[in-house]
């Protein structure tokens, strides 16, 4: 799978604007200061996110973003495909582009199957996560730093001795 900044910045900012809800619409001038993220970019994967009915506007003063539907009913997955982010890790475009120019004499990708099962999970995860899944891990920064090194010392009390 191929993250792009798109799909990591859409992804970034939808957590912003979604731990700010209750409070009025969220300003994409207000994003951008805090996840430093182009204002222009932003408007970009804001219109895009609009017309996907992730995230509505609002006009006017004190105008701004607030989210179309509960930050439980929006993925991971759903962000993503709705700034075109491709979830393609086949790099042959698709079983019909196997037979093609992309491989010499005609050749069948050989690994085709493998990468587009890979995709097919991506998908599924990224689908399993939610928007609020992501916002609640950031309620919780320290049980998530108490487990991460929890996590980790149990990596170091595992890692083989050198040899002397």
């Amino acid at each position: 799978m191929r993250l792009t900044t798109k799909g990591r910045f859409a992804v970034t900012a939808m957590i912003d604007l979604a731990l700010r809800q209750g409070k009025g619409p969220v300003t994409l001038s207000a994003i951008s200061e805090r996840q430093e993220i182009s204002l222009s970019y932003l408007e970009q994967l804001f219109g895009k996110l609009r017309r996907h009915q992730i995230v509505e506007s609002v006009r006017g003063p004190g105008g701004g973003y607030n989210l179309a539907r509960k930050a439980a009913d929006v993925s991971v997955a759903d962000i993503i495909i709705a700034v075109d982010e491709p979830l393609d890790a086949t790099q042959c475009g698709g079983k019909e582009n196997c037979h093609s120019a992309a491989h010499p004499g005609g050749a069948r990708c050989m690994t085709h199957e493998l990468w587009s099962t890979l995709n097919e999970k991506m998908v599924e995860y990224l689908d399993s996560v939610s928007l609020q899944d992501l916002v609640d891990q950031q309620k919780e920064p320290k049980a998530a730093e108490h487990r991460a090194a929890d996590s980790q010392s149990v990596v170091v009390m595992h890692r083989p001795q050198a040899a002397a």
